[in-house]
């Protein structure tokens, strides 16, 4: 049986909290995928929580939606009709966002800015390796919208991979720095 600390259970909560803060903070219905911060929620709780603990805080965040509080970016907000939109596999990329490069990072008390950031960086692929392929089948086979895979990067990857490269540059830092003030490394 897992057992959490309050400590555990308090972090995952705040990182839940951080990442509804994320999606509600830029809400537009321009795109079929909004700019978001929350790829680099995840990419921090990650970073900073660990895998289990950083998956879990982005899952905690996905159920909230799921059963009807609306704290997602796009419409309906929230509900289990939300796993029908395109950018729900967004949202499923960041859960094994986090997960990856919370594994990636174990045994961090010596790594640097560059192994951080690279764990990012793969972090960003994991997400684009469940998003996209999910946006092909829900825009192709659900929604019925003829899309070429080549229209499917122009939608979901070419507008926001150079922001999200800067996010995992931000998050590495953030990350690594607050992992060191939270476990008292000098």
């Amino acid at each position: 049986m897992i057992s959490y600390s309050t400590r555990d259970i308090t972090m995952t909560a705040v990182f839940a909290a951080l990442a509804v803060v994320a999606a509600v903070l830029v809400r537009y219905g321009g795109s079929i995928v909004p700019f978001s911060l929350m790829p680099f929620v995840a990419l921090l709780a990650g970073g900073v929580l660990g895998a289990r603990l950083g998956a879990l805080s982005i899952v905690v965040y996905i159920l909230l939606g799921l059963v009807g509080v609306p704290v997602f970016a796009t419409p309906p907000f929230g509900g289990p009709a939300y796993a029908l939109q395109p950018t729900f596999g967004m949202l499923i990329g960041f859960v094994a966002c986090a997960y990856v490069v919370g594994t990636l990072l174990k045994n961090r008390e010596e790594r640097g800015f560059a192994h951080y950031f690279l764990s990012m960086v793969v972090g960003v692929v994991v997400i684009y390796l469940i998003g996209l392929p999910y946006l092909y089948v829900i825009l192709n086979f659900y929604l019925g919208q003829a899309v070429s895979v080549v229209k499917v990067l122009y939608i979901g990857f070419i507008p926001f991979i150079v922001l999200d490269l800067v996010k995992a540059a931000v998050a590495a830092i953030m990350a690594r720095a607050l992992y060191r003030r939270l476990s008292g490394i000098v």
